[in-house]
């Protein structure tokens, strides 16, 4: 696994329980994830079969050595096993978790069952991503347009598929304490068929960002039923984002319904990827009055960055470098 610059080793001792290490042994740095195998609570290296404990990370054998040294240990990471998936929680000055990640009760309890996944690599500032949700003002105009237009943004203004709009109105908010590592956007989606309201296809969404990386996205529709979407930022490097959308159903709604509706997020998706993989971040955007969610959503996830966190090297101007 690559996550944030690192490279870490995920695996499940024989009891269950998911941990997370850094991928490469201290002994000679061969990979624990590429040929380890777990041997009860520890994982073993595949170089010189050295094994690790994933609670602490202490080597507790050396097969050929008499003495174990008390300073031979892997580092961990904090992770956490929520909502099927694996999570790891990074800092850069390493301070321990500071928020807890919500279980979605339908998704323990199966009530809502998995329906499939989509995996995007995005090219750009790992800000840009969540901050779509501040700019309200790019709905109406990049993901208006049909999602039958798909997402070639030559193609999805064509007057072929003109008789079809999508209408947003959308309000995005952070959330108070103790939940102000929280934020929200509630969307209101109505389609219009030859600008007459085609009411079957009203839905209510709620976006719910949890950190800076991961993304509750629920559907209430009158007649499709109930879902989620969870979408997680996983940064590679400074300016490459790993983008993960799994999308949860209700199990009594056929699988064709959320396969559609993660289709057409994902076409809704891909018209933000070709903007981001192509835009620059702008750290004093010109904004006007209408935009001012967008200041309020950069003060919020503020919060999300330390003293040390990484910083994109200044642009050099011209070439008098």
């Amino acid at each position: 696994l690559v996550s944030a610059g690192e490279q870490l080793a995920a695996f499940r001792t024989q009891d269950g329980q998911a941990y997370m290490v850094d991928a490469y042994c201290p002994h000679l740095g061969a990979n624990l994830a590429a040929g380890g195998r777990v041997v009860g609570d520890c994982i073993e290296c595949p170089f010189h079969g050295w094994q690790f404990r994933g609670e602490d990370g202490k080597c507790t054998h050396i097969p050929y050595a008499q003495k174990v040294p008390d300073f031979a240990r892997v580092r961990t990471w904090h992770s956490c096993e929520v909502n099927g998936m694996l999570l790891v929680w990074y800092h850069c000055e390493r301070i321990g978790p500071t928020w807890a990640v919500p279980e979605q009760r339908e998704i323990t309890t199966k009530e809502w069952v998995f329906r499939g996944q989509t995996e995007h690599l995005v090219d750009a500032h790992i800000q840009e991503i969540p901050e779509n949700a501040a700019d309200t003002a790019h709905l109406a105009f990049l993901h208006g347009p049909a999602i039958l237009g798909g997402s070639d943004l030559r193609y999805t203004r064509s007057k072929l598929w003109d008789f079809m709009k999508h209408i947003w109105k959308a309000e995005w908010r952070p959330e108070p304490e103790p939940n102000e590592h929280c934020s929200r956007l509630l969307v209101q989606h109505t389609t219009t068929v030859f600008e007459k309201h085609i009411s079957l296809m009203d839905s209510t969404v709620s976006a719910r960002q949890v950190g800076p990386g991961l993304v509750f996205l629920t559907f209430e529709h009158t007649f499709l039923g109930r879902g989620i979407i969870l979408q997680t930022v996983t940064p590679l490097e400074p300016l490459l984002q790993n983008v993960v959308h799994k999308i949860y159903y209700q199990k009594n709604m056929p699988a064709i319904i959320p396969k559609f509706i993660l289709r057409a997020e994902c076409i809704q998706f891909e018209r933000d990827i070709t903007i981001w993989n192509n835009k620059q971040y702008l750290p004093k955007p010109l904004l006007v009055r209408e935009d001012s969610s967008i200041q309020k959503h950069r003060r919020w996830y503020a919060q999300f960055y330390s003293e040390k966190s990484m910083r994109l090297p200044v642009q050099k101007l011209g070439l008098d470098w």
